[in-house]
């Protein structure tokens, strides 16, 4: 690539990306998702579309509903009981995980809008990169609340582990498993109070989440949308020989991924898993450029070491330091990839031990670390430039 990044122009996308209610599979998605469009096109992209998708407007009535499904298993009892407890937590583990969630299927949900364009390599195609990032922003709430997501962030630091972000709410539905077999055995009454607890606890959050408002998304995800089209016009200018890259700026991550499911199932036939990268653009200002090792907000998914190590090369030939490799407590738009075999990996940022601002009212330009995004932004071209180096 022969241009360097352009910091003025991701500092104004960010601005206007922020000034934009961006609400997952909503109208604020829908108008972001035309306004990246247009920006692709300003950059040289090709191909060029806005895809219209049905997904979720938020999962939190979802993981409500789960919990209520644990609460109803402590009534039931018994085997039964114990059956529908753990039926519900592993409905939420293919919830969160992305894994084709029931309600995604049987409802359809509201209506999102990806942006995808494309730079078509310049010698020969012969392989595929997915450059990803989310449009969307989150809603807020009492759980996201700074004194909650900063706390624990000495421990976080010093062990580069987050904890799954719905882990309590995973252990309520295991202890209505419990609580539910142990019918009158000793510990049996303590065990169906915490399951009642953490399980009520999971509800009144969710159904908190799902009614608040949308924060601004300077960070998270403004932030990787706008070095994703920068690193588009850069490629414009000097595309890599061998690779394609599809710049896919999608919606509804926040609410379960649902913008980039709807993606890769339209482009499944032409993803080969011997042939594809994803690489994902997630909240890149807050100080130190990180990958997610592992991921997930129940258990835990591992990316491959080979992925990652391309990554760590691609930071080198970019003349920075490979990012630090951490366990996220979340999930981020590649995991899709990663669930379906796909080559991926997220490459991020972190803060003190925590994301400041992280889905809170905050979010705002004015709190982006900017050198903590412009060197996440040279980690992916120097990722993009290795990977099709390798393919020569």
């Amino acid at each position: 690539m022969s241009d360097e990044l352009d910091i003025d122009a991701v500092r104004a996308d960010v601005h206007a990306l922020a000034a934009m209610t961006r609400d997952s599979a909503g109208p604020g998605e829908r108008a972001a998702a035309e306004w990246a469009a247009q920006r692709l096109l300003e950059a040289g992209a090709t191909g060029v579309v806005t895809e219209p998708y049905r997904a979720r407007a938020t999962n939190s009535w979802s993981f409500a509903g789960h919990s209520a499904a644990g609460l109803l298993a402590q009534l039931i009892g018994g085997v039964r009981g114990a059956a529908l407890a753990l039926a519900a937590l592993t409905s939420l583990e293919r919830d969160v995980s992305g894994r084709a969630p029931w309600r995604r299927r049987s409802v359809g949900g509201a209506r999102g809008a990806n942006a995808v364009g494309s730079i078509v390599a310049a010698v020969q195609t012969r392989r595929t990169v997915v450059l990803v990032a989310h449009l969307d922003a989150a809603r807020t709430g009492v759980a996201w609340h700074p004194a909650v997501t900063a706390f624990g962030s000495a421990r976080r630091l010093r062990t580069r582990r987050a904890d799954p972000v719905m882990g309590l709410q995973g252990i309520g539905l295991a202890a209505s498993a419990a609580g539910a077999l142990a019918g009158r055995l000793p510990g049996a009454r303590r065990l169906r109070r915490v399951g009642a607890a953490l399980n009520l606890a999971a509800i009144a959050l969710n159904l908190d989440i799902a009614r608040s408002p949308t924060v601004p998304g300077a960070n998270d995800n403004a932030t990787g949308v706008a070095v994703a089209l920068d690193l588009a016009r850069q490629l414009a200018a000097a595309p890599l020989d061998h690779t394609d890259v599809l710049i896919a700026l999608v919606g509804s991550e926040e609410s379960g991924m649902g913008g980039f499911d709807a993606l890769v199932r339209a482009r499944e036939a032409d993803l080969d898993p011997a042939r594809s990268f994803v690489l994902g653009l997630d909240t890149l200002g807050c100080g130190t450029p990180i990958l997610a090792a592992s991921e997930g907000a129940l258990a835990t998914h591992h990316y491959a070491a080979a992925d990652l190590d391309l990554v760590d090369a691609g930071a080198r030939r970019a003349g920075q330091q490979p990012p630090q490799r951490w366990r996220i407590a979340a999930w981020t738009d590649p995991l899709l990839a990663l669930t379906r075999r796909i080559p991926a990996a997220s490459l991020l940022s972190i803060g003190p031990g925590h994301y400041p601002h992280y889905h809170h009212p905050s979010d705002l330009p004015e709190h982006v670390d900017w050198d903590s995004v412009a060197a996440c932004a040279r980690i992916a071209e120097g990722t993009l430039r290795e990977f099709d180096a390798r393919q020569g």
